[in-house]
């Protein structure tokens, strides 16, 4: 590596809009405020809704729920080759 062309990479505090503060490095070189973090996530609270509209998942699992078996073949074409 060229001497003196990199960043220096530092410890920083990246402080949440809930409060939730912690430590990592960047380098930045100072304090990062971000809107949301792991903490308050939805995703990872488990607050996290799944939107369904008009029940097309639904209409999805009834439509192909059967066929996750994987591809059927018929019988007499199996056996048959060039």
């Amino acid at each position: 590596m060229k001497p003196k062309i990199h960043p220096e990479y530092k410890e920083i505090t990246v402080i949440c809009s809930c409060g939730n503060k912690f430590k990592t490095k960047s380098v930045l070189g100072r304090e990062l405020h971000v809107e949301v973090c792991s903490n308050c996530h939805p995703f990872y609270t488990g607050k996290q809704k799944v939107m369904d509209t008009a029940g097309r998942v639904e209409k999805f699992r009834q439509r192909y729920g059967k066929a996750t078996a994987g591809p059927q073949v018929a019988k007499g074409a199996a056996g048959k080759g060039a």
